[in-house]
């Protein structure tokens, strides 16, 4: 018999990736997705066409018990999240209900559908590096003080401490990954690293002139998506349940980032390109984060294999290919 995934948000960058993985292992996968016209599925279908995707909201405890019926999971990877960490601040309410309830929901979904033995089935909780904000010790370990500045960070915390709460109280095999920055090509145009690879590839084709950031000193540790999928799932082929950093365990720059992809299209003087714009910095800006994944490499065996520079350049040609063909 087959191994059995649910995702949810597997409409999403980490989601799609896992998605792919899990399907290369043998494992039968289920995604749950929000709302019937969502889309995104055209896109997941076309990702990975063997994905069963089931219909389900983590604000609706019974819909999540209906999706817990129907796909029998031996794992559930909880992806679902509102995850733009600027629009947390626009809708608060809605940021809270799902990032941070939707877990709890989940959790408990999970522990009723499981019955006598809650640890039978194996839970996945994305934590964040936002969860840090203010850090309080550089780098970042799994057991340093969270104190995060944006109501995404804050949502994210309460869901950590859902996770080890019920693995605590009930012996469910609940672990969580404390992944920090992760991007890919199929990050959302909205965020920062897809906003700079887009308006690149645009630049470079002469489809537009210039771009509009923030804060370009900002630092993080930005590894890539299919590498941190991998971590995830080795977590939970562990006896026991952990929560464990996932980081590259270097930072880079938002400068930086800005320097490797306009050299990858052959422009050196890229500051004449770009603006900074106080409408695109935090409420609470979040300086420096940076991880130290010692416990996963140590435990997991997992270690990043896609550098920080060939990550920059793997979305800049990615985009270009885009804008080449809806040119």
């Amino acid at each position: 018999m087959s191994q059995r995934a649910l995702i949810t948000g597997i409409t999403g960058q980490d989601g799609m990736y896992l998605a792919r993985l899990l399907v290369s292992k043998g494992y039968e996968v289920f995604g749950l997705v929000r709302g019937q016209n969502n889309p995104k599925v055209p896109f997941v279908r076309a990702w990975v066409p063997e994905a069963t995707l089931i219909t389900g909201d983590l604000q609706d405890q019974s819909s999540l018990l209906r999706a817990l019926d129907r796909s029998q999971p031996d794992e559930v990877y909880n992806l679902g999240a509102i995850s733009f960490v600027a629009y947390s601040w626009e809708n608060a309410h809605l940021t809270s209900q799902v990032t941070g309830m939707g877990v709890l929901n989940l959790l408990e979904a999970i522990r009723l559908h499981a019955g006598a033995d809650p640890s039978r089935v194996r839970f996945y909780q994305a934590s964040s590096s936002e969860m840090f904000g203010r850090v309080q010790e550089v780098p970042q370990r799994e057991d340093t003080l969270l104190w995060p500045r944006s109501p995404y960070g804050v949502a994210k915390a309460f869901g950590h401490h859902m996770t080890v709460n019920y693995r605590e109280s009930y012996g469910m095999h609940a672990s969580s990954g404390i992944l920090f920055n992760h991007e890919s090509p199929l990050r959302g145009p909205e965020f920062v690293t897809r906003k700079i690879s887009t308006s690149v590839a645009r630049i470079a084709l002469g489809l537009q002139d210039g771009l509009t950031l923030g804060n370009l000193d900002a630092k993080r540790d930005w590894g890539f998506a299919g590498d941190s999928v991998d971590a995830m799932w080795r977590m939970l082929q562990q006896d026991t349940p952990d929560d464990y950093v996932v980081s590259t365990n270097e930072t880079h720059s938002v400068r930086e980032f800005l320097q490797v992809a306009f050299a990858h299209i052959g422009i050196t003087d890229w500051e004449q390109h770009v603006r900074q714009d106080p409408e695109f910095f935090r409420p609470a800006e979040v300086d420096l984060l940076i991880g130290d994944s010692s416990k996963a490499r140590d435990v997991l065996g997992w270690q990043p294999e896609v550098q920080f520079a060939d990550l920059v350049r793997m979305m800049v040609d990615s985009d270009l290919e885009q804008q080449r063909t809806a040119a």
